[in-house]
């Protein structure tokens, strides 16, 4: 059975950085979109059956992964031959909170943190989720890999994106539910690395090998 972490200690611990999808917002939505929906979409743009579109489109995700062309739907879009923006606004309502997240963020701001999102997300997936979940009322600020060039897994992110937003790394608390992310960041020296255990709430919890794992935030604070 998961036990969960010690407390951190929050007196010394000013900024606290967020991913977006598996760690404040549910991964399932995002999953099912490119696992069943886009290619489903697909399937009927290109008069293909399923199997045939999902054969079509795994190798090519996953060829694409680890890279920023992963996470950018501009990309997705002129690859697919399809309005990935589109059909994600379509779906919007889907996007859901991970249980326990909004309450997290409540917390933080009670104790006088600052809370940063930093996700991958391209700026357009993040306005659309944004629309439906007010991820932007929620924390004091919001930033998307995209414009620094690199997303956060390659160490070439964070001197870039230290560089604007002005944290201290040896005060900051990082979450993320990947654990090449969280290499990245301990690279970049972050004191305070947790891992999501769970950022999929339709799939089984995962091991985090070489962090300290949480099932969800709420295992925070």
């Amino acid at each position: 059975m998961h036990e969960p972490p010690a407390p951190l200690p929050w007196d010394d611990i000013d900024t606290v950085l967020l991913d977006m999808d598996g760690t404040l917002l549910d991964l399932r939505f995002d999953n099912w979109f490119w696992q069943e929906h886009v290619p489903a979409v697909y399937a009927r743009s290109h008069g293909l059956g399923a199997d045939e579109a999902l054969a079509t489109l795994m190798p090519r995700f996953e060829a694409a992964r680890g890279r920023l062309d992963w996470y950018c739907i501009e990309y997705w879009s002129r690859e697919l031959g399809l309005d990935i923006p589109a059909i994600k606004r379509q779906v919007r309502e889907q996007v859901a909170w991970i249980p326990g997240a909004e309450a997290f963020l409540a917390r933080l701001r009670a104790r006088g943190k600052r809370r940063v999102l930093v996700t991958n997300a391209h700026p357009e997936t993040l306005a659309i989720k944004d629309e439906h979940a007010d991820l932007v009322g929620h924390l004091d600020a919001v930033y998307s890999s995209h414009p620094f060039g690199a997303p956060k897994e390659d160490p070439a992110f964070w001197p870039r994106f230290a560089a604007e937003v002005h944290f201290n790394p040896a005060r900051t608390l990082f979450v993320d539910d990947s654990l090449p992310v969280l290499a990245a960041a301990r690279g970049h020296g972050i004191a305070w690395l947790r891992a999501v255990r769970r950022p999929d709430s339709a799939r089984p919890a995962r091991d985090t090998p070489g962090f300290v794992g949480v099932e969800s935030v709420a295992e925070i604070v």
